[in-house]
């Protein structure tokens, strides 16, 4: 790259790593071409995405390309994926009608990820959003591997003992999940024999705690498949692998890191297990017809309070002023629990045998070798989820799972009014807001031309994902879609994209409100 300073700093929402930004001071917020950088007190996202766009316009050094309506809805509906779930004599059972996913990226590539699957050894849906940091590998082999143990977690002693029958007599084994996946969500058929030997010893154990006759507890299963998969990570890290390139492999995973959101959807029973900053919000249908948001997680970071003392609280006096700073945990990483990550759990002594002992791209990489400062008495981090459980009522219509790409970018009110006006086609007016904006009349007149053609063109996207998405990065700053806006936003090379945004990936799951809400 030319020559910039190096520093360490995080660039909306980037958790960890050395970022190389061209130095620049900050004029509270002025309307620089550049991103508005402060690493100290950062101005809300909002702010810096309208005064930039509003920069690069008039920008002579960078060059945007001016997208139609077409090839902008290609570049927003090339991920989107749907799924119905099947009637049975004309009636659909369940109480999930289908849902809606999509992702756009920000990073090249994407560190995003996101799964979806129906348990077939027992009841339940399962979806998660899982959103990586320093690489994507550790969120590539959660969206592979967080489900079959959470499905294992899930079985009763007498499946236990049948799956591993099976396998000891060769037998096949009766699939566990069924797969929802876009055709772009790939599995790594190099480390399956891995995954697959690491989950058989998982389920050995439960097999040797379960006790026949008894029901796994949900809440229970989610936080032991998510803790005992990050061990395993771990554990697959310090042992290695003959093969070159799978110890290549499982290094990545634990030198990267994820968060991770997923719910499971039984009947009227919803439970979310989160670990890190994505969110699950539930969109809730008033008796007058409007939404309201309930968010069924707490991001775990530095806003959140609780979770700032419960880090404190795991670490001598002596850290109190470096476990947390700068509202990072030993001021590098933004989420105070996720995957991976061994850089803030192994021992100095572990990290450095390791790294000795493993390949040499591994050697080449700045954050592997790196040892953050006032490491002390780790871990400093973990995996472990918090877990809500929520009764559906008749209400409750919709759940939206997202990376923070979007929470960083809208409401969870706005969220849930946008996919709400979008699943029923009723639309709230609500006045038009200018915020304190200074417009004429003629300008007034505009924008309500605008919100009229918006909901005339409600039904351009089919995928709720998607129009989610269209308003994520499109919205200006009167809360409508400004087509210039988002031409520019999505013609951004790649090495900007990530500078006004994140990842973003959704999946917006539809209860059925027929089924919903019974005994």
């Amino acid at each position: 790259m030319a020559a910039t300073s190096q520093v360490f700093m995080v660039i909306h929402g980037r958790r960890f790593g050395r970022i190389l930004v061209p130095a620049m001071t900050c004029q509270n917020c002025s309307q620089s071409p550049r991103p508005c950088i402060n690493a100290t007190q950062p101005h809300s996202f909002k702010q810096r995405w309208q005064h930039q766009v509003r920069g690069y316009r008039t920008s002579p050094a960078w060059h945007s390309y001016y997208l139609t309506p077409p090839q902008v809805n290609s570049i927003l509906k090339a991920n989107e994926y749907n799924f119905k779930v099947p009637e049975f004599d004309g009636k659909n059972l369940c109480s999930v009608m289908g849902f809606d996913s999509n992702q756009l990226p920000a990073n090249a590539p994407i560190e995003d990820r996101r799964s979806a699957a129906t348990c077939l050894q027992t009841r339940g849906m399962l979806y998660g959003v899982f959103d990586g940091h320093a690489g994507c590998a550790c969120a590539q082999a959660l969206s592979e591997r967080l489900f079959y143990y959470i499905a294992v977690s899930l079985l009763p002693h007498e499946t236990l003992m049948d799956l591993e029958n099976a396998v000891e007599n060769g037998r096949p084994l009766h699939p566990i999940l069924q797969w929802h996946k876009h055709p772009n969500d790939y599995f790594s058929k190099e480390a399956s024999r891995l995954y697959f030997s690491s989950l058989r010893t998982y389920w050995q154990e439960l097999l040797d705690l379960s006790v026949p006759g008894e029901q796994p507890d949900v809440a229970e299963a989610l936080v032991s498949a998510f803790k005992r998969l990050d061990n395993d990570v771990s554990l697959e890290a310090q042992v290695g692998d003959p093969n070159a390139f799978l110890h290549y492999w499982v290094l990545r995973v634990a030198f990267s890191g994820a968060t991770a959101c997923v719910a499971h959807i039984d009947g009227n029973e919803l439970h979310v297990a989160n670990t890190g900053d994505g969110r699950a919000v539930l969109g809730v249908q008033e008796p007058d017809g409007s939404f309201s948001a309930l968010t069924l997680t707490n991001d775990h970071n530095a806003q959140n309070e609780s979770e700032v003392k419960r880090v404190r609280s795991e670490h001598p006096l002596s850290e109190a002023k470096t476990v947390v700073k700068q509202d990072r945990l030993l001021g590098l990483l933004m989420p105070f629990r996720a995957f991976g990550d061994v850089k803030f759990k192994w021992s100095i002594e572990l990290q450095r045998r390791v790294l000795e002992s493993g390949p040499d791209q591994l050697h080449e990489n700045e954050h592997a070798k790196f040892i953050p400062p006032n490491y002390h008495t780790p871990p400093y981090l973990t995996a472990e989820p918090e877990v809500t459980r929520h009764r559906l009522r008749p209400q409750d219509r919709f759940l939206v799972l997202g990376s923070d790409g979007l929470w960083e970018t809208l409401h969870r009110q706005e969220v849930v009014r946008i996919v709400g006006e979008h699943l029923t086609g009723v639309h709230q007016q609500q006045p038009v807001s200018v915020g304190g904006y200074k417009v004429t009349l003629g300008q007034m007149q505009g924008l309500l031309q605008e919100r009229k053609a918006r909901i005339s063109s409600t039904f351009e996207d089919q995928n709720a994902a998607t129009h989610l998405i269209r308003y994520a990065v499109g919205s200006n700053e009167f809360g409508m879609v400004d087509h210039e806006r988002l031409s520019k936003m999505l013609s951004l090379p790649e090495e900007l994209a990530r500078m006004y945004r994140d990842d973003i990936t959704i999946i917006i799951v539809q209860f059925n409100p027929h089924v919903i809400g019974g005994p």
